[in-house]
């Protein structure tokens, strides 16, 4: 996690209120950095999180090759972590809704471990397509337990920096843990990359377990009471605006070691620097959605949806450029991560008596982006459009995402 990063959250978790912090019997200067160790130590379980997630995108090539498959088949795997992701965010957080969150977190890293041991193992392409569908389980219910304890630890009205911190753990992993682990599977094998993912599973779950506060505070709710949220129209019509909008990020950033080495010719060991400046522009889109998510209604997913509907005509049109195609490599990631903090304050303030639920739900709602994306791009790569055919992939749905939110809108008003 590099230096700068680590600030951000500090300073963020200096800023706790008075108000939150007489609440706390250990509201003292120890307390004060036991608390930004708190957001610290989630932010790592999120940067763990998304080193599994994207590593798999920059290693696509090399485990496609050994377990005999062409790449748009190997899609299928991305694509079964993103539907363990939909389907673990609300089965896990209902089925543990009366747990302690600290409890719920360190579990959720357990099964984190045990779904990387076995993409490890995988012998087959069909038993590692299930072996990334249990890694993909815990990932929503993480960040949504996650935002909860954020929350609290930085007290109300700011729920959009919460997010944003504990998001900014995967954001990094796009900076530092992708290309890492990319470089881990270029040199000893992707089976070493997934290794690499336990061991620092294990480190994640022991610094929870450590800075992770026991609170009374941080209790479960009965499952009816998690669950009443989604009886609501508009949280569902917000997640469809976050399933196809956020989509495009995959779109691109599935295919960017083809991109690299295919369209543009450059040796494999480029494809981490691009992985991280993918990941730089997804920071920084990131830290700066969390700050207009508590300061505008809508300005977030505008100004994001918009930009990267820009960006991925230019990339489309001029991406065999190696200039062009690293710009909007940087620039897709920072547009599109700018309209996240939005869409969790917006599901959290439909139905903040189901908060947990609802970080999960946004999660969810990006691994469905994740299966869209991939599965949009690797559909016009297979029908022989080319490479960049999958920004033209991600520009429809991504369109289609903000006319929805424009729609719902404009019937609010």
């Amino acid at each position: 996690m590099s230096i700068s990063s680590q600030g951000e959250i500090v300073e963020a978790a200096r800023a706790v209120t008075d108000e939150t912090l007489q609440q706390d019997d250990n509201a003292t200067s120890p307390g004060i950095k036991r608390g930004g160790m708190t957001l610290l130590a989630l932010a790592f379980g999120t940067f763990c999180i998304g080193t599994t997630e994207f590593a798999s995108m920059g290693i696509i090539q090399l485990f496609s090759h050994t377990l005999e498959v062409d790449l748009p088949t190997a899609t299928h795997a991305i694509t079964a972590y993103a539907i363990g992701v939909v389907v673990g965010a609300p089965l896990l957080t209902l089925v543990a809704a009366q747990l302690n969150r600290r409890t719920l977190l360190l579990m959720l890293i357990g099964v984190f471990v045990l779904g990387n041991l076995l993409s490890a193992a995988a012998t087959n392409f069909p038993l590692f397509v299930v072996a990334r569908f249990i890694s993909g389980l815990p990932q929503g219910a993480y960040f949504g337990a996650g935002a909860v304890v954020a929350s609290h630890m930085l007290g109300a009205g700011r729920s959009g920096q919460a997010f944003a911190i504990v998001m900014t753990g995967l954001t990094i992993a796009t900076i530092v843990g992708s290309p890492l682990a990319t470089f881990l599977g270029q040199t000893m094998g992707w089976r070493e990359t997934y290794l690499g993912m336990c061991a620092l599973g294990l480190v994640s779950l022991a610094s929870l377990w450590v800075f992770l506060p026991k609170s009374a505070a941080l209790g479960g709710a009965s499952i009816l009471h998690e669950v009443s949220g989604l009886r609501k129209a508009r949280v569902w019509l917000m997640m469809a605006v976050a399933a196809l909008g956020i989509n495009s990020i995959f779109a691109v950033y599935t295919f960017i070691a083809p991109l690299v080495t295919d369209l543009i010719r450059f040796p494999p060991s480029v494809i981490p620097i691009a992985l991280a400046l993918f990941g730089t522009g997804m920071t920084v889109g990131n830290l700066a959605g969390g700050r207009l998510a508590d300061q505008y209604s809508d300005r977030g997913i505008v100004l994001g949806y918009g930009c990267t509907l820009a960006i991925l005509v230019v990339l489309a049109l001029w991406g065999a450029n190696p200039i062009i195609l690293f710009v909007a490599f940087f620039g897709v990631g920072a547009a599109m991560m700018a309209a996240i903090p939005t869409i969790q304050v917006k599901l959290t303030g439909l139905a903040p008596e189901s908060a947990t639920l609802m970080g999960a739900m946004n999660l969810a709602s990006l691994n469905i982006a994740n299966a869209l994306g991939a599965w949009a791009g690797g559909l016009t790569i297979g029908a022989g459009f080319g490479l960049l055919s999958t920004a033209w992939a991600g520009f429809a749905l991504t369109a289609i995402g903000l006319a929805l939110f424009a729609a719902i809108t404009t019937r609010r008003t």
